[in-house]
């Protein structure tokens, strides 16, 4: 009896074996995939981030969510795409806290920081090394925009392009016999003659030169002279060292220079407090004649039908960077640490390799050639044609791949596809892309402790209102950065710039 049941485990042992080998989960896993046994049944996945789509059926994902199915198909998994439209950071915050996390969530780099802090993202670290597509899509240099206090916390996305620049009415500088600005003595008598000398023609001085969104409005005037429009990201990165912004003596000039255009009455008196599409509004209901602004918001095919509509004759064209007394030109400032929301994993999945391991097959997978372009343009021959290189978008794939934006884990190659989904738009982009702006590095940096990043950022936007609008003499500039150091610890967070940016190896 003992042998005859000896020999029954021998021969189901057997038999498992044999199914085994001739079973695809029993496969080596492929490359870029972390130590598990692999699964026969789809593993599931659930993505958290914020925002929503709208698809050809609606609001929402489509019945036939053709990326979803070609990424559960070719990855063997079931994933699930959560989208807070409402709320999202207390959502997230109230399912780590419950220990109830998305499997991967795109969040901020302010989110990321205080999950890091409380232990609860997984360092991707050890991980690096299986992460071949993404690293070579995203860069290696870009991963330090990831890494808080020696960590690799999460991932950045592929870098995208900066954007935004003077739009100016061309028809408006026709009618006043103008040439287009290149400095910014010129942009100021222009945004003057647009203000006073009734460029539209109807008999009434209801027009302005110019308008924005907040002290952005003059991101090209403080360009011009060398120091950042952002100013809480002050800190500029050129030739091997870094400056910040507010200690730049001509930080002072370009304070002078912008209190000059609000003095003279050219300004949209609302630019510090437009939200939205408010500035972009005024300008194309006739109001206005030079907006700070980007290709998308001006240029696309629906929004030059709205302005068009308002106006047949206006004509909006883009400038490019004005030259300041010194001769810079910059048309804005550009965040090198920027990389929209980054990747981060809970650490829960340290005890989950087979789901780890799916989420690294699954970056790895858009980020390679084939699944970058399905979650950029939908399925090759359905949605876009390719010819090498070039992509063509099918008239299925317009109306169709609207919502694909969501897959788009690891970012896409940026110039490339707006150029591709926008080719008649494509010059403008190109032009706004290639302009120069100076770069700073203050998203690539973690705060030091005790330093109230809020409050600082409250206080240098209120104390620059003031000397813009001469409620603070501009001789009084040294008291304000007095200030900043004494009663806002400033200096902590100068020389924290200082010696992470050394550390990154950023400067020389």
């Amino acid at each position: 009896m003992r042998k005859k049941l000896v020999t029954a485990v021998l021969l189901a042992t057997s038999l498992l074996a044999a199914c085994a080998s001739n079973n695809p989960s029993a496969e080596p896993a492929p490359t870029g995939a972390a130590s598990s046994k692999p699964s026969a049944d789809p593993v599931k996945i659930e993505t958290m981030q914020e925002g929503g789509v709208v698809s050809a059926d609606g609001p929402g994902f489509p019945k036939d969510d053709f990326v979803k199915n070609e990424l559960n198909k070719k990855l063997n998994m079931d994933l699930t795409m959560t989208m807070e439209a409402n709320d999202f950071t207390a959502k997230l915050s109230t399912r780590m806290a419950g220990g109830n996390p998305a499997d991967l969530m795109l969040i901020s780099k302010d989110q990321v920081q205080k999950f890091a802090q409380s232990g609860v993202l997984l360092d991707m670290t050890p991980y690096l090394s299986k992460l071949t597509d993404y690293k070579k899509f995203v860069g290696e240099d870009q991963l330090s925009k990831g890494n808080i206090g020696g960590k690799q916390v999460a991932l950045p996305k592929a870098s995208g392009i900066t954007i935004f620049t003077y739009w100016i009415r061309k028809d408006w500088l026709n009618t006043l016999k103008l040439n287009a600005p290149t400095t910014i003595d010129e942009l100021f008598n222009v945004a003057k003659a647009f203000t006073e000398n009734d460029p539209d023609g109807n008999g009434k001085k209801d027009t302005f030169g110019m308008t924005g969104t907040g002290i952005d409005t003059f991101a090209p005037v403080f360009g011009a002279y060398g120091v950042s429009n952002s100013l809480t990201s002050p800190s500029i990165l050129l030739n091997g060292k870094i400056t910040n912004s507010l200690y730049d003596p001509n930080m002072k000039e370009a304070l002078t220079a912008v209190k000059r255009f609000v003095d003279a009455g050219v300004v949209d008196p609302e630019f510090l407090v437009n939200k939205g599409n408010t500035s972009k509004d005024k300008a194309f209901q006739g109001k206005i004649g030079i907006v700070f602004d980007g290709w998308s918001g001006i240029i696309r095919d629906e929004q030059v039908k709205i302005w068009k509509q308002a106006n047949p004759n206006a004509e909006w064209v883009q400038l490019t960077a004005l030259k300041g007394p010194t001769g810079l030109q910059f048309t804005s400032m550009k965040e090198l640490g920027a990389s929209g929301n980054l990747i981060a994993l809970p650490k829960s999945l340290e005890k989950q390799p087979e789901k780890l391991n799916k989420i690294i097959e699954l970056l790895n997978y858009v980020s390679t050639t084939d699944g970058n372009r399905l979650v950029d343009y939908g399925v090759k021959d359905v949605h876009y044609k390719a010819d090498g290189d070039k992509i063509t978008i099918t008239d299925q794939g317009k109306k169709e791949n609207g919502y694909t934006f969501a897959y788009q884990f690891t970012g896409r190659p940026e110039l490339s596809y707006l150029k591709t989904k926008f080719p008649a738009q494509a010059s403008y982009i190109e032009i706004e892309a290639n302009l120069p702006r100076l770069p700073v590095a203050d998203k690539m940096i973690d705060l030091p402790s005790g330093y109230n990043k809020a409050d600082v950022d409250t206080f240098v936007q209120e104390e620059i209102t003031k000397f813009i609008y001469g409620k603070t003499p501009i001789t009084d500039y040294s008291k304000f950065l007095a200030t900043l150091e004494g009663t806002f610890n400033y200096k902590l967070y100068t020389d924290a710039v200082t010696k992470q940016a050394a550390a990154l190896g950023l400067t020389k």
